[in-house]
């Protein structure tokens, strides 16, 4: 007989959460809602017989330690068939602490790789004053870690966008960008050759909030460089928050509304064939069911 007793319960980066009923029902809510990410949108092909590999990119901020920790979970309980490979970009922030991340990735005994590029100096040189680093060190930040993926071996990279950055997004895309697009759950990068993976697309920010606080995970503020958020961001965040609390769960409204689109209800003919619309022909009734 195998002795049981030595076999570990949990994955060793849960070994010493609270016991609490809350706590459990919030693990749980976010393995769920990252698993039906999973399988919905087909982050992962469960016919086929390649093991894929993916990228999980680490920040140091909540978002980023939440999405390891979930994928880790899914690992242990056998949901989530893939190799995950922990990667942080050290981009030379004045103040970074360097040690922070590896020390935490030995504690829970995850592999990683930890990569240099001066970016810093780069984006200080290229923004001009009073502007916002965050969009140029994000695309620099991108292409590193897609040529990370190739190196080694990685089918995708992961990251950490959760609900409310989706719907930020949005509405930053509709107000100032006069186009209805949001985070999508699954992206091919442009050359082809990597995808680009958002487990935690359906996950409150809140709960990652709870989660970090509860894990008690080392964070390293995304501030280092002396930049914020862009203040587009930080309006849309802020009007966000004033709706929900005036209606509450209306950010949950607008997340199903993400997944809820109607092409026959906008005005794109790229996306519905209006021209083709005849009487006699099928239609679609204001409900939206087809007829």
């Amino acid at each position: 007989m195998p002795d049981t007793a030595a076999i570990p319960t949990v994955p060793p980066i849960l070994a010493n959460v609270p016991k609490s009923v809350s706590f459990k029902k919030l693990r749980k809510r976010l393995t769920r809602n990252a698993l039906q990410v999973i399988d919905n949108y087909g982050l992962v092909d469960r016919q086929s017989e390649k093991r894929p590999k993916w990228l999980v990119c680490l920040s140091g901020g909540k978002d980023s330690y939440g999405l390891l920790t979930v994928l880790l979970d899914l690992q242990w309980q056998g949901a989530l068939p893939v190799d995950l490979l922990a990667c942080n970009l050290d981009q030379g922030q004045p103040g970074f602490p360097k040690h922070v991340l590896p020390d935490w990735l030995d504690t829970v005994g995850v592999d990683y790789r930890i990569e240099t590029e001066d970016t810093y100096s780069i984006v200080t040189e290229k923004v001009p004053e009073n502007r916002t680093f965050c969009a140029m060190c994000s695309r620099l930040r991108r292409g590193i870690l897609y040529r990370i993926a190739r190196e080694e071996g990685c089918d995708a990279i992961v990251l950490g966008h959760h609900r409310d950055d989706a719907l930020e997004t949005f509405m930053m895309n509709l107000v100032h960008g006069g186009r209805l697009a949001a985070m999508p759950p699954k992206l091919l990068n442009d050359e082809g050759d990597v995808m680009v993976l958002r487990p935690l697309i359906t996950s409150a920010e809140a709960d990652l909030e709870k989660f970090s606080a509860a894990m008690n995970f080392p964070i390293i503020p995304c501030n280092l460089c002396g930049s914020q958020d862009g203040l587009q961001r930080v309006a849309m965040k802020q009007m966000l928050d004033e709706w929900e609390t005036k209606k509450p769960g209306v950010r949950q409204v607008m997340a199903h509304a993400l997944a809820t689109v109607r092409p026959s209800h906008l005005h794109d003919p790229r996306v519905f064939d209006f021209a083709g619309l005849i009487p006699g022909g099928p239609g679609e009734s204001d409900d939206g069911v087809p007829f």
